[in-house]
């Protein structure tokens, strides 16, 4: 179809006019001459009116125009413009003395009716449409036509379909105007793998370390699963980068390469062949600083850390002045940006060759000191703007910082608030002569609330659960009917709400916590209250004894400041809580005391912790978090004035029969009351626990990244009389979930073992443990980090071990696990995941291993 865009064509029509055939020769115009517009007809429009195709054009019967001119031609381009016309085309019906009439002739650009695609399966079909843009109404035009059949072919060679072909047609449809049928035939063909890469002309380094450096382009070896050997242009061209790097890490800085041939061998295979150059090897010379005045010419050494007679190495060279692939890296350019100096400088010149050696000049030019002028948010939607900039480690006024535009952006992410991978901070009005720049942190919103809505059958009845998790609440607007959309938000403060019940059981729970008190300092404040009931199970009626029951109260406040020193990663919290037992006529064999009876525990928990984990606490690739806590009862024997000792020798705590008689033993020696004894030992419960839980993230290839986790925990007792409580204790393996628990037992995730099962027992008599010990790797690959849903994968092995006594602790002896499992987060439901592990060690001593255990977790930590 041929474009008329640089001319006016001017055909002279046949016209009927007064009954008279007028011909070619009849009708005269002056070329150039100025007219006067005596009409315009539209001609060929089919969705379009006549008139607004003529207001568009902008012309007016009774204008002047002159013909051919370029009112005509900027006429068409104008139309041509729209896209919406294959042909656009100008005629001159007639004349009469100085009046001209025209026919604008038009040929729309036909509509996309339906399209249908052959050769893939349908699922696949539809996202192939929604990724190309293919969709009803569209305007099919050939560049439409030739750029999608474009991204078809290119999508499927960057998967190793390097013989793809996608042919496309249309066809009228007759069912609507001016629309055309699409059908799409995708014939990906076979994936192309890769049989063999050759090296020719390589002796410095041998073929398996230039194989190894070419990360995205491997040859088909059996077995390996983890790396595919499809052929993929794009990553074959960076790994041919990758290739002459290696090189220049090795000293080689002349290496190049001769040719590099693709082979056909078959359909589905081909082989590589690359001809190397690798030079002569080199070595860094004498390296020189000059214009440096901010820093010495020591600190920049050792900062570059490239000695004289080194081998050269460019990649770390490059590295060393700026590494582009950690915005936070220890090099020569974050140093002064860091600093201060955003509109430096720093380039590595080489000022001489002698034989094999390389001299070196850094030339810097450090220029003006920038600071912030103007700081700015958007996207934040819900959250209100202080809630943000108490967040911000830049201000204006402030030197500038890269090392804190990239905290701010932890920051950010770490409030939950906004998506982590889309804090994106936009530096504008960089001004190097005013020594000012501005940058605006663009946000996305995101979900932060969640709610757990459950019902089952279990424990003889149903059992249900709501939960409701406000992460992002706003208690001082919850007055104010306009703020509830649904609840009030914006201001950072949590609130949650959670409520479980059957016929046998109750639970309910409360907290809330506003992480800048006073709103001046990020002091954060928690108070949380809880309310248990548990009811006998009667087997006559089958339904719940009231008159044997356990309650449990429970009462929490906590403060927790940053702090600035070591540095302000650190965190110190204390907390203060009371939990308050009580049983009636309700033995469940886990307290000493029996069936009835009380205990209260006043408890004092300080923890100091750091927390630098980056950039994302759902998924993060770099950083650590550690935590060292004591929880603290007051040492009641020290002044209580009980010799727990001899309880047993006292008259009120020897055991009595019916009549009020003292019960006698075969040696006629009166016999201790053991559930009294045990009652007055947890009236107050007393006792110390000290722990430990450390994670590091280290970054692999890639979002490849390897957890090492460290954990640690022990309970003790300040009087050995008086001994260790049967509360607080740890239970050490499954998944880690705390489940219904009556006794403030820490539950320790253990794979690929029974839950609970390696803490001194199962069932009812299981005590717990007073220490215990855990280690784990993990290695992670995402699957995708979308707001909507966080998903990976995972490989894991760990061992870990609990202990009934620190005279029995052995760190070494552990029970081993290894497995792999599924994480996803979504954030309206929280964190959901399941794991399969293999335990290798027996947990009842048999010597036979446990095998495989299937867990489920819900809502755990990150």
């Amino acid at each position: 179809m041929r474009k008329r865009y640089f001319g006016v064509i001017i055909t002279v029509f046949v016209l009927l006019c007064s009954n008279a055939v007028l011909t070619a020769q009849e009708i005269k115009f002056d070329k150039g001459k100025k007219y006067i517009l005596g009409g315009v007809e539209v001609t060929g429009v089919k969705s379009y009116n006549k008139q607004t195709v003529i207001t568009y054009s902008g012309l007016r019967v009774g204008q002047e125009i002159t013909i051919p001119g370029e009112q005509i031609t900027n006429i068409i381009k104008k139309l041509w413009k729209l896209e919406l016309f294959s042909d656009v085309n100008f005629y001159i019906t007639r004349t009469e003395g100085n009046k001209v009439f025209l026919e604008l002739n038009i040929k729309e650009v036909p509509t996309l009716s339906s399209v249908k695609v052959e050769g893939i399966k349908r699922k696949k079909g539809e996202a192939v449409l929604k990724e190309a843009d293919i969709k009803k109404g569209k305007r099919v035009t050939e560049s439409f036509i030739t750029n999608t059949r474009n991204f078809l072919v290119n999508k499927y060679k960057k998967q190793g379909y390097l013989h793809a072909k996608a042919n496309i047609v249309t066809a009228p449809d007759t069912s609507g105007v001016n629309a055309v049928k699409m059908l799409v035939n995708i014939d990906r063909g076979e994936k192309v793998k890769i049989k063999d890469i050759v090296f020719d002309g390589n002796k410095a380094l041998k073929d398996r370390t230039l194989r190894k450096a070419m990360k995205n382009t491997k040859r088909k070896v059996f077995g390996r699963f983890w790396k595919k050997s499809k052929f993929i242009p794009e990553d074959y061209e960076t790994d041919l980068t990758s290739l002459i790097d290696k090189y220049k890490e090795e000293g080689y800085r002349d290496a190049r390469i001769l040719s590099d041939t693709v082979v056909n061998n078959k359909t589905d295979q081909i082989s590589i062949n690359i001809d190397l150059e690798e030079g002569d090897k080199y070595y860094f010379g004498n390296i020189d600083f000059v214009g440096n005045t901010v820093y010495s010419d020591r600190q920049l050494s050792s900062m570059l850390g490239i000695e004289t007679g080194d081998t050269y190495n460019g990649v770390l060279l490059r590295k060393r002045i700026a590494d582009e692939t950690k915005p936070d890296g220890d090099d020569i350019t974050n140093l002064y940006q860091n600093n201060g100096y955003l509109f430096s400088s720093i380039n590595p010149v080489e000022v001489s060759a002698k034989n094999d050696t390389i001299d070196f000049e850094i030339r810097i030019t450090e220029g003006k000191l920038a600071y912030f002028n103007d700081v700015r948010v958007s996207g934040n939607d819900k959250t209100n703007d202080h809630v943000i900039y108490r967040e911000l480690r830049t201000r204006p006024g402030q030197k500038y910082s890269k090392e804190n535009v990239i905290r701010t952006i932890r920051e950010l992410g770490g409030l939950g608030y906004f998506d982590q991978e889309a804090v994106i901070p936009e530096i504008k009005n960089a001004d190097p002569n005013a020594g000012t720049v501005d940058v605006e942190y663009g946000l996305t919103e995101k979900g932060s609330s969640q709610i757990e809505l459950q019902g089952g059958y279990g424990g003889g009845g149903f059992i249900g659960t709501l939960g409701l998790s406000f992460s992002n609440f706003a208690i001082k607007d919850i007055f104010k009917k306009d703020a509830y959309k649904p609840v009030p938000m914006g201001d950072g403060q949590t609130l949650a709400l959670r409520l479980q019940a059957s016929r046998f059981y109750q639970t309910y729970s409360f907290s809330f916590s506003e992480p800048w008190l006073g709103g001046k300092k990020p002091t954060q404040f928690s108070a949380s209250l809880s309310h248990s009931k548990q009811f006998a199970y009667n087997y006559q009626t089958g339904r719940a004894d009231r008159d044997q029951r356990f309650y449990i109260t429970s009462f929490t406040l906590g403060l927790a400041k940053r702090l600035e020193v070591p540095d302000d990663y650190f965190s110190l919290s204390h907390s203060l809580s009371f939990q308050y037992y009580d049983l009636q006529n309700y033995n469940i064999g886990l307290f000493e005391f029996g069936s009835s009876g009380f205990a209260r525990n006043i408890a004092y928990t300080i923890a100091l912790s750091r927390d630098n984990r980056f950039p994302k606490l759902i998924y993060p690739r770099t950083g650590s978090r550690f935590t060292i806590s004591a929880r603290l009862t007051p040492p009641y024997s020290l002044f209580d004035g009980v010799d727990y000792g001899s309880l047993g020798d006292k008259e009120e705590f020897q055991l009595r029969d019916e009549d009020g008689n003292f019960v006698l033993d075969d040696d006629d020696n009166r016999v201790p009351d053991e559930e009294k004894i045990a009652q007055e030992k947890i009236k107050w419960l007393e006792f110390y626990k000290i722990k430990f839980d450390g994670e590091w993230y280290t970054r692999l290839v890639d979002d490849l990244v390897l957890k090492t986790q460290a954990n640690f925990g022990y309970l003790g007792a300040y009087n050995n009389d008086r001994g260790v409580v049967p509360f607080e204790r740890f239970y050490v393996g499954g998944d880690g979930m705390a489940n219904y628990t009556l006794d403030s037992r820490e539950t320790i995730a253990l794979r690929g073992y029974p839950n609970q099962s390696l803490s001194g027992g199962s069932g009812t008599s299981n005590l717990g443990s007073t220490i215990y010990n855990k280690f784990s790797l993990e290695l992670r690959y995402p699957l995708t980090l979308k707001p909507s849903a966080s998903i990976y994968g995972l490989v894991f092995a760990e061992g870990g071990a609990a202990f009934d006594d620190f005279k029995d602790y052995n760190p070494f002896q552990l029970k081993r696990s290894a497995g792999f499992g599924l994480r996803i987060f979504m954030p309206a439901f929280g964190l959901l995941g399941i794991d399969f592990g293999h335990g290798f060690d027996s947990i009842d001593g048999t010597g036979q291993k446990n095998g495989w255990e299937t867990h489920f977790i819900i809502g755990q930590q990150f």
